[in-house]
């Protein structure tokens, strides 16, 4: 018997982007900027911020496992506390649920060049994994649909998704919905969701309150703190009494639970930071396109970029960084063909416009 299992053995690891320290070292850069990561270029929320510094004095004693951020939520969604549960981001919720309800002879399903993160976690547990191609680079629900068997244990979808930006709409999500048979979890990560929720045709999970639906929401993103990693989900009281079995029971962490509980009270940072990636989408969008360059339409904070050939894609990226500018290849995700540029400040997006016009003028791809 192997003191590791094969599943494991054969797996990749996550790998995080670049920092700038990193790449100002590497390339000898004197400014990097980061638009790999879809972080919030605005920092932290001011008032987050000073909610962990009044928790400062209090860090001797144990955190209560998020029960005071589940009760605010609770609130601000109008559910119950058992219908709540907080975690280290929501990927740690995520491997929570994997390690809750999957079973050996269990299946996971999913699109093709899912998110990473649920990638190496699903992986992570053994059982067998299974995809669909993604539809003009959104969720082909009827397919996924189709492929639904006694064994599918967990469907993941993620709306907007990561890395593409696209969306399901609430017509699809309705149709789809109707092939999944009830012991079959959907986990529906919303990662993205306060830049898509406005969006009409967006389906807000929260209005689809299935009792096997599991809805996954973050911090990390338009709230700015991926640092303290801190995030929430939704689901059937049932289902959370069974992920509170397994979840650490001193997590989320006393500061990160606090500036979740201060970037929630927060409107005016939200707004603020809804304009700034309105901004950021449309010149990223246009600019990319106005080179012939072929982009995603994006509900999210990041654009997707599709080139002819991986070596291309490779190309850029590599370029980018000697003039200071990281993006993300997804190469990782399955899709070496593509590269993904979070929005920045309207500063980091001109500079990133001019990098990668240098760049593909030097390669001729553009047309």
């Amino acid at each position: 018997m192997p003191l590791v299992p094969p599943y494991i053995a054969s797996l990749r690891p996550y790998e995080a982007g670049r920092s700038t320290e990193d790449v100002k070292r590497a390339y000898g850069v004197a400014r990097a900027v980061k638009l790999a990561s879809n972080e919030n270029p605005l920092g932290p929320s001011p008032v987050a911020l000073e909610a962990m510094r009044q928790c400062a004095s209090r860090l001797h004693l144990y955190p209560t496992g998020g029960l005071e951020l589940r009760q605010v939520l609770a609130r601000e969604y109008d559910v119950k506390v058992e219908n709540v549960i907080a975690g280290s981001g929501s990927e740690g919720i995520m491997s929570n649920i994997i390690r809750t309800f999957l079973c050996d002879d269990d299946e996971v399903l999913t699109t093709e060049a899912a998110f990473i993160g649920f990638q190496v976690l699903a992986k992570s547990r053994g059982v067998k994994y299974r995809t669909v191609p993604y539809k003009n680079w959104h969720y082909d629900l009827a397919a996924v649909a189709s492929h639904i068997n006694e064994n599918t244990k967990i469907i993941y979808l993620a709306n907007p998704n990561n890395p593409t930006g696209t969306i399901f709409t609430r017509h699809e999500f309705d149709e789809f919905y109707g092939h999944v048979p009830e012991r079959a979890l959907i986990i529906l990560d919303e990662a993205y969701f306060e830049y898509a929720k406005d969006n009409p045709r967006y389906p807000d999970s929260m209005h689809y309150r299935y009792d096997n639906v599991i809805t996954l929401r973050t911090f990390s993103k338009i709230y700015g703190l991926a640092g303290v990693r801190i995030g929430y989900g939704f689901a059937h009281e049932e289902l959370i009494a069974n992920l509170l079995k397994v979840k650490l029971p001193f997590e989320p962490s006393t500061l990160a639970e606090a500036a979740g509980i201060g970037a929630l009270a927060d409107k005016a940072f939200l707004h603020h930071s809804l304009e700034l990636n309105a901004r950021g989408l449309r010149r990223l969008t246009d600019a990319l396109r106005e080179m012939g360059l072929q982009v995603v339409p994006s509900e999210a904070n990041f654009v997707m970029v599709v080139f002819a050939e991986a070596d291309q894609a490779a190309r850029v990226v590599e370029d980018l960084l000697t003039q200071g500018v990281i993006v993300r290849p997804l190469r990782a995700f399955g899709l070496p063909q593509c590269i993904r540029i979070s929005t920045g400040s309207d500063q980091d997006n001109e500079r990133c416009v001019a990098a990668v016009q240098k760049a593909v003028l030097s390669m001729g791809v553009m047309e």
